[in-house]
């Protein structure tokens, strides 16, 4: 593969990398090149800004959950375009573990060969920001920064200041950008609203414009020329499609990897789609993946539609199988507390969901402890958690098929409730890290010949 390819860094985390990878891509496709776009890290929202600018599904990129040969093939292999895009997680540097580079942005950008471009806050400083800047070109012997981008610019003679220390680094400043509040984008508990939940596209195809003006883009498009070959990916036949899978899919849930429904696909499942809210009717289909979303905030919506919450229980009871996720498990417990209200939801656990002022994120790690209809055998997991929820009154006869060693779950670092040939966990897979795939279709399949 010798597809041009550019990463995009952040010194921390918002400084400005969603908003300004946006603009590289929306100018690089101005000048008539396809962008392909990747995001490191557990993240499902900032990939949905990338994909409504770029018109291409965003892939996830993380060491942690694919290992670093499955990071590799899944880049290559989805590097279709003329330009493969990058957008990095927190800072630079900031890896699995305080000591550790390991599943961090400079991790990524050295497994594919890309170049990097550091994006700096610039408000509240002016020299110092030239020892900012050189302490991360030194801090690696292969740092891999080609250059630099300025955020948060206060004036015209901010920018000489800031420009003139920069001089020292030897690096290029290829983006200068000035403080610009209508440039934000509204965030809520768990980082950016998703595009789908607001119908953001005409805001991100705004700000990209503007931004864009303020990037060398020439500059940019030279330093990814001549990219480092990496090796050409196996390839993996696709199954013909012998089961149809539903897919909740709207704005309360839409936190899916593209590669988890690609692979469903390549393990012979057809996909087809359907929206809790707003459907009165399920998809005829042998089984059920409820990914992550925003339950809580549609939880009047979810609550209203009758007839989807009773359909999904009693197919669960009928033993369909049945996949959820984070949201989706949410959605399956009795009630959701959210601000003031309660909302009913499907009542298939004997728990209900309460809203807690403190995120849990982490990567989690543990076994598999019992068959369920993602694995026929006990092994390994990893996978990650991102929620500002817990299950409140979960009873005492339920049945977990997760332990965990890394990461809080459930209850008492127990994940995955299981019910009938139902599945359901706060932490996330990838499914490609084992079979997961592989055994969810051959339980639809199994359903479908019931």
């Amino acid at each position: 593969m010798k597809t041009p390819r550019i990463t995009l860094a952040g010194a921390t985390s918002g400084v400005g990398k969603t908003s300004i990878t946006c603009a590289i891509i929306y100018a690089l496709q101005k000048r008539g090149f396809s962008v392909q776009p990747f995001k490191v890290g557990p993240d499902y929202i900032d990939p949905s800004y990338l994909s409504s600018i770029s018109k291409h599904e965003a892939i996830n990129l993380d060491v942690w959950l694919m290992g670093e040969n499955q990071l590799l093939d899944s880049f290559v292999s989805n590097s279709k375009s003329d330009i493969s895009v990058i957008e990095g997680v927190m800072g630079y540097y900031d890896g699995f573990g305080g000591d550790s580079n390991y599943a961090s942005t400079q991790h990524v950008a050295s497994l594919t060969k890309s170049p990097v471009l550091l994006i700096l806050d610039a408000s509240k400083t002016a020299r110092s920001i030239a020892a900012t800047a050189l302490g991360f070109q030194k801090f690696h012997r292969n740092s891999r920064i080609s250059g630099i981008i300025l955020n948060k610019i206060g004036s015209k003679k901010h920018e000489i200041l800031c420009r003139q220390a920069l001089e020292t680094t030897k690096l290029p400043t290829l983006g200068v950008i000035y403080k610009n509040s209508e440039l934000n984008f509204e965030s809520r508990h768990l980082g950016l609203i998703p595009v789908e939940e607001k119908n953001l596209k005409s805001k991100i195809v705004k700000n990209s414009k503007i931004i864009s003006d303020s990037l060398d883009i020439g500059k940019i498009i030279q330093i990814m020329k001549n990219p480092i070959p990496l090796s050409k990916k196996i390839i993996t036949k696709t199954k013909k499609p012998k089961t149809t899978i539903a897919i909740a899919l709207d704005n309360s849930f839409n936190f899916y990897y593209s590669d988890n429904l690609n692979a469903l696909r390549r393990e012979g499942a057809n996909l087809i789609f359907f929206s809790p809210i707003y459907d009165k009717k399920l998809p005829e289909s042998d089984g059920i993946y409820i990914g992550g979303g925003f339950p809580e905030v549609l939880g009047d919506s979810l609550e209203k539609n009758h007839m989807m919450r009773k359909t999904i229980k009693k197919l669960s009871e009928d033993n369909t199988p049945i996949y959820a996720e984070c949201g989706g498990l949410m959605y399956l417990t009795k009630s959701i507390d959210y601000g003031n209200k309660k909302f009913k939801m499907i009542g298939l656990f004997d728990a209900e969901t309460k809203m807690t002022k403190k995120m849990k994120l982490n990567y989690t790690k543990g076994k598999i402890i019992s068959k369920s209809i993602i694995s026929d055998k006990k092994h390994d997991l990893r996978g990650h958690e991102f929620h500002y929820s817990e299950l409140d009154s979960v009873s005492s006869d339920s049945k977990f098929a997760y332990e965990l060693d890394v990461g809080l779950g459930i209850k008492n670092h127990k994940d995955g409730l299981t019910q009938y040939n139902t599945l359901a966990s706060y932490g996330h897979l990838y499914f490609d890290s084992s079979n997961y795939a592989q055994i969810f279709v051959k339980n639809c399949i199994n359903n479908s010949k019931r």
